[in-house]
């Protein structure tokens, strides 16, 4: 029987961001996450809600299955004044990893879109140069400057937009969230929603999933499109998850590292 250098090895998907550390160091686990798997389709949902944000879609699609021709009618004449292209727009990614280049990727060449970032770690000159990426030292700074926020972050304790943050936005700035419904402040997000501080929304996650911040609900078919973390739910993502699972196992049964751990500083201690 083949033996791994610890006494378990288990692999997760990256949506399980609930499994305890803890048990897993003591036991000798390695936690792998298959996020990498998700990425393309993650990226390709992603420039869908930046395109609702600018475009007003959840108004288009709602007016145009009412059965009302009133309401059809109103948003074929007012829509357009509250529609922008995409080109020459700021698109402010909160986090330049896999998934946030992929983004970028697309709306740069794509669209024609300006890329701006923070990250903890700025990236490589290569990185930035291929995306004409503009590094941001502080997510006050990107936020200042960005027409559409796209939340691309790993999932951490704390809210990233927060009262605070979202007080840093520009004046009817778009928010998109791919990341973690847990890294935003709700009721923040209303408030600012509310008050037009954000003037639409893109929420593939949610924090109380699977419910839905009922203010946050209010924008549904107007200002806010809101799915149900659906970013990474393609076919080719699930191929792409059992691939990299097997990947990670027949790593570690044959005496080598795992490709993709998370947590193998806390092992090694």
């Amino acid at each position: 029987m083949v033996v791994a250098r610890w006494e378990w090895f288990l692999l997760l998907g990256s949506i399980a961001n609930g499994a305890d550390r803890k048990v897993r160091e003591k036991k000798g686990v390695i936690y792998c996450n298959s996020g990498l798997a998700a990425s393309e389709a993650v990226a390709d949902f992603a420039v869908a809600m930046i395109i609702s944000t600018f475009r007003h879609l959840p108004w288009c699609m709602t007016a145009a299955t009412s059965n009302s021709a009133s309401d059809f009618q109103q948003c074929h004449a007012r829509a357009t004044a509250a529609s922008h292209n995409l080109r020459g727009h700021s698109l402010g990614l909160v986090g330049l990893g896999n998934i946030g280049q992929q983004i970028g990727a697309r709306c740069h060449h794509g669209f024609g879109m300006t890329i701006r970032y923070y990250d903890v770690i700025r990236k490589p000159a290569a990185v930035e140069h291929s995306l004409r990426a503009v590094f941001h030292d502080s997510l006050e700074s990107l936020l200042r400057e960005s027409d559409c926020v796209v939340l691309c972050t790993p999932a951490g304790g704390s809210h990233v937009i927060n009262k605070e943050t979202l007080g840093w936005f520009k004046e009817g700035a778009r928010f998109v969230n791919i990341a973690r419904g847990s890294l935003v402040d709700e009721e923040a997000l209303a408030d600012a929603m509310e008050k037009g501080k954000v003037s639409t929304v893109a929420l593939d996650v949610h924090d109380g999933e699977p419910a839905v911040n009922p203010r946050l609900l209010k924008f549904a078919g107007s200002r806010a499109m809101l799915t149900c973390h659906n970013a990474g739910g393609t076919v080719e993502t699930h191929q792409g998850f059992e691939e990299l699972s097997m990947r990670n196992i027949m790593a570690v049964l044959a005496g080598g590292d795992a490709i993709t751990p998370v947590n193998m500083q806390y092992l090694r201690r």
